[in-house]
């Protein structure tokens, strides 16, 4: 257990199939249909993406085509709006699929002195809350840009491979992590900057190219299968804290869109790779 003479340590968690089971920008698409944002068409392409996500056996320019789709579906849609969509449905949609798995580990990180941080692709809008629920201590996560109230469908902050390592690596600066001493948890092999920042990599549901890199590397490959509402296993975590209720109203603005925008803003990004 760390004690106040040693350097601080962390874990460090990536979300989407990681903490919990599903993709957190997906998930929402049906409230979406149901506020008027999107139609049934749409609620069905976002559907198959999801499918194709979980699989974890995407075609790259099927996958391409459909993060272009959704990032030009979001742009233009109104901050307030998604912030009352989303504030409605978050822990209905989230809180039912939290890995029991990692709900154990971030206890068990906390237990032992450590801070828990979430870094996601994501969109803060709604990795943030979803850090609240799950009892993080931060979160780093891409940010959008939003113009007039409405989202431009541009990316200000883009937490996306070596970018995830980066935000590690500032914040080892800032908060004296000893990063030899850290841990880090991820499922997809765009990670592996992340995995490498620190002395404990942990690959779960790894797809297969972080599966046989793992292997190689002799990394711990763990496997979370146990979706589980907090209430049930953790009173402590799924009290429904203040800053969770408020967080849902005033941060998650934009939850999904911010993830969808991902899609668009990858896609940029491979092109100058």
């Amino acid at each position: 257990m760390d004690n106040h003479s040693s350097p601080r340590t962390a874990a460090f968690f990536d979300l989407d199939k990681t903490v919990i089971a599903k993709s957190s920008t997906l998930t929402f698409s049906k409230s979406f249909y149901h506020g008027g944002l999107i139609n049934r068409r749409a609620v069905l392409r976002t559907a198959y993406a999801q499918f194709v996500y979980l699989l974890g056996g995407a075609d790259h320019d099927q996958m391409e085509r459909m993060r272009q789709y959704l990032s030009a579906l979001c742009r233009g849609w109104n901050v307030q709006q998604v912030q009352e969509i989303v504030a409605e449905t978050l822990h209905d949609l989230i809180d039912p699929i939290i890995y029991d798995e990692a709900a154990s580990l971030i206890e068990e990180h906390h237990l032992a002195g450590r801070d828990v941080v979430v870094v996601s692709t994501s969109g803060a809008e709604v990795v943030e809350p979803i850090g609240e629920l799950i009892g993080a201590d931060r979160v780093v996560a891409t940010r959008m840009v939003v113009k007039d109230g409405c989202y431009t469908g541009e990316v200000e902050y883009y937490a996306y491979g070596p970018t995830k390592a980066e935000a590690i690596a500032e914040l080892a600066e800032s908060e004296g992590y000893d990063l030899s001493r850290c841990y880090a948890y991820s499922d997809s092999f765009t990670d592996i900057p992340m995995l490498e920042a620190v002395g404990h990599p942990h690959a779960v549901n790894p797809d297969r190219a972080l599966r046989k890199e793992a292997v190689a590397r002799e990394w711990p490959v763990l496997t979370f299968s146990r979706p589980v509402r907090l209430k049930q296993r953790m009173p402590v975590l799924s009290m429904p804290p203040r800053p969770v209720v408020a967080a849902v109203a005033a941060v998650t603005a934009a939850a999904v869109t911010a993830g969808l925008v991902w899609y668009g803003s990858r896609r940029r990004a491979r092109r100058h790779t």
